[in-house]
């Protein structure tokens, strides 16, 4: 792998479920909102960086998993 993962499973999983609904809001509102395309990027952003365990805003800052507990 090209990248260590950084976040913890519970965040992952907080993560993926608040980027779904995210987009499942703005297919909802595609049409109707323009506030729909931007929510729809980040949630697609917040999704896939909890599908993935790593956050590249969280690396910048040296967050590291810890692998002890």
């Amino acid at each position: 792998m090209f990248y260590a993962k950084n976040l913890p499973t519970w965040e992952r999983l907080v993560r993926i479920v608040l980027g779904l609904a995210g987009l499942l809001y703005a297919a909802l509102n595609l049409g109707t909102s323009t506030l729909a395309v931007g929510v729809g990027i980040t949630a697609a952003t917040l999704a896939l960086t909890g599908l993935f365990g790593f956050c590249p805003m969280c690396a910048m800052v040296g967050r590291k998993l810890d692998q002890g507990h």
